[in-house]
């Protein structure tokens, strides 16, 4: 269902993309890519800038990262790049995140990234992508990933990850009761433990 229609006239001012994509690689790792670009419909004064202006439609951002991850969400390898920014300053901390080489995408994931490379020592935007990164880690290795355990036969002794990570997969939903019973719980009425 599309967004309903705004009842007052408006002009488009700032669009941002970002697009996740996931790699099976031929040795059996994953590539993780994100690509951020932030793009405005007029010209802007940027004294950093050739002519000392981003003119409508070039990117003030353009930036990415790339993870190499194992089926077990490992980071192996982290790349990122910045090839269009505010200030000639920028491009020169995207190398701090090959810190995450080494990190697993897990519960604690988005803590330790903040930590990492929050504030001063990291890049907000390229920070902002690692979380549907990891989404797009998550799903891209997905299919491969529940044919290694047994939840996804709906009677695995082994919890679906995604067990209570949202209203649909709560262990007292219709979507848990029919796709993994052993793991439904219904919900007792109300004021009754």
């Amino acid at each position: 269902m599309p967004l309903s229609t705004p009842q007052v006239e408006r002009e488009l001012s700032h669009t941002r993309r970002v697009t996740c994509r996931g790699f099976k690689r031929k040795d059996g790792l994953w590539d993780i890519e994100a690509h951020l670009t932030d793009i405005k419909s007029y010209d802007m004064e940027l004294s950093e800038r050739p002519n000392g202006m981003i003119p409508a439609g070039e990117p003030l951002h353009e930036m990415a990262i790339r993870i190499t991850v194992d089926l077990d969400l490992n980071i192996l390898e982290a790349e990122a790049v910045m090839d269009y920014t505010p200030f000639r300053l920028c491009p020169s901390i995207a190398s701090v995140f090959s810190k995450l080489k080494g990190l697993q995408i897990a519960p604690g994931f988005t803590r330790k990234t903040r930590d990492l490379f929050g504030g001063v020592q990291g890049c907000t935007h390229l920070l902002e992508l690692l979380g549907p990164l990891a989404t797009t880690a998550f799903q891209a290795t997905h299919h491969e990933r529940q044919h290694m355990e047994d939840w996804h036969t709906g009677s695995g002794s082994n919890a679906p990850p995604m067990l209570n990570s949202c209203h649909a997969f709560a262990e007292d939903s219709d979507v848990v009761k029919e796709h993994w019973p052993s793991h439904y719980k219904p919900s007792s009425p109300t004021g009754e433990e």
